[in-house]
């Protein structure tokens, strides 16, 4: 810890980075909040549906920017001056929350509400895409990785706090469109400081040096190309793919809970109470948090005896424990008991899977086979929505759900554990052919 700490005072002294961590915090800060006001319009509003259908669809819209947007995000960063992304991307998230809040204020949740907040959240997106991509350009030697690891730790801890202010404040007024919009106004006002802030850094000091000239439309099918590749090399190399399909069906029935769980909260557990259920919800997100915090310490330690393979699937048999403590009872401590065995094992998975993709996946083929895994990642999230539609009550708790996620958990885990693969297969060479003509002419 006083390590980390000694690392952290070093970056700070570097006058770029000091200026780049600044909009990341504020940036990320405005970002919780948004999160909160769009989560109270969406999910707990009482003008909102509360309809699993209408809980399902709203979460997929929240979702869309990350697994439709963020592939393409680098193709527009090589192109714009990142700095300049920062100013006026917040700036735009200004105006598209301003507009948000007042279309709540005048006619309450619509089809508008959706429309503006998938364009802030898609902007946002790339937002997080530039503060990474100029990282580099204020940070160097071996600070960098310090700083790799640090600043989006950080940026998420200030996302929290900016969503806890954002609940804060919303407690001042009473359950109504003012209330449901007071997060939304804090949080244009936090985005227009982030933009100011940005300001401060020299217009080309983050990149890039010499902006991508090539056809738009070329470079994003060289993305989805790349995309495509990554997909064919991870399923010839067998133990990346695996591990990412195992972390795909884990995330897909994951993402059946999270929308369950919202629906238990407000529907179940303190139906009639914005803030009561909204409080619940936070309960339950924390302690899925408190559960992934765990399993940070105990995977490196414990993996190492089952090899992450096995890790993955003792996970995976936690994640149907969770779920076979929720057939029990909706009771309040079963949800929130079941909300930390399930962050534990979804946490334990991810990084098990992040270490089989990072270890077994050749230099030459890593980056692509990350592109593919942060689409897949949130794909699996979208997918889950669309069956939580079908298949969730509005109240959130169904104990035929439930021991259908729990048996699909513990197939999973039996698969993992007798099928798996346990070392990387040997990549035919048509496969590496086309990898290696897609990174020759990337390096052109």
């Amino acid at each position: 810890m006083s390590e980390t700490w000694h690392e952290l005072r070093a970056l700070l002294r570097l006058g770029g980075f000091r200026k780049l961590f600044t909009v990341r915090l504020v940036s990320q800060a405005g970002d919780g909040m948004f999160q909160v006001g769009l989560a109270s319009l969406l999910f707990f509003s009482p003008e909102s549906q509360g309809t699993a259908a209408a809980i399902a669809g709203a979460f997929a819209v929240m979702l869309a920017p990350f697994t439709i947007v963020g592939p393409f995000a680098g193709v527009l960063l090589d192109r714009w001056q990142r700095r300049q992304v920062l100013v006026w991307g917040n700036a735009v998230r200004l105006v598209l929350t301003l507009t948000m809040a007042g279309v709540m204020l005048a006619g309450g949740v619509g089809w508008a509400i959706y429309a503006i907040g998938l364009a802030a959240l898609s902007v946002n997106r790339f937002l997080l895409a530039g503060l990474s991509a100029g990282l580099p350009r204020v940070v160097d030697g071996p600070l960098l990785l310090t700083a790799n690891s640090l600043s989006p730790t950080l940026g998420a801890g200030a996302a929290f706090v900016g969503g806890g202010i954002g609940f804060v404040l919303g407690l001042a007024f009473e359950p109504g469109r003012l209330k449901d919009s007071s997060a939304l106004v804090c949080a244009a006002l936090v985005f227009g400081v982030a933009s100011l802030l940005a300001t401060r850094l020299r217009r080309t000091q983050l990149g890039p040096e010499a902006p991508a000239e090539a056809d738009l439309r070329s470079e994003v099918a060289k993305v989805a190309r790349g995309l495509a590749d990554g997909a064919r090399y991870l399923v010839a190399r067998r133990t990346p793919g695996q591990a990412l399909l195992a972390m795909a069906v884990h995330r897909f029935l994951y993402g059946v809970v999270f929308i369950a769980s919202i629906l238990i909260s407000r529907n179940l557990l303190d139906p009639g109470s914005q803030s009561a259920g909204m409080a619940t919800f936070a309960v339950v997100i924390g302690l899925t948090g408190a559960g992934g915090a765990v399993a940070m310490v105990l995977t490196p330690t414990l993996s190492r005896r089952t090899g992450p393979q096995g890790w993955i699937a003792v996970m995976l048999l936690l994640a149907a424990a969770s779920q076979l403590l929720l057939v029990t009872t909706p009771d309040r401590v079963v949800v929130y008991t079941g909300a930390a065995l399930l962050g534990l094992a979804a946490q334990g998975t991810k990084i098990a899977v992040d270490t089989i993709v990072q270890r077994d996946a050749e230099d030459e083929f890593r980056g692509r086979a990350f592109a593919f895994y942060d689409v897949l990642y949130n794909a699996a999230f979208v997918g889950a929505a669309a069956l939580a539609a079908f298949t969730l009550p509005d109240t959130g708790w169904s104990r035929g759900v439930f021991v259908g996620l729990a048996v699909a958990y513990v197939l999973a885990a039996l698969i993992m554990a007798t099928r798996g693969a346990r070392t990387p297969a040997e990549v035919p060479p048509r496969v590496r052919r086309t990898g290696g003509a897609e990174d020759a002419a990337a390096r052109a």
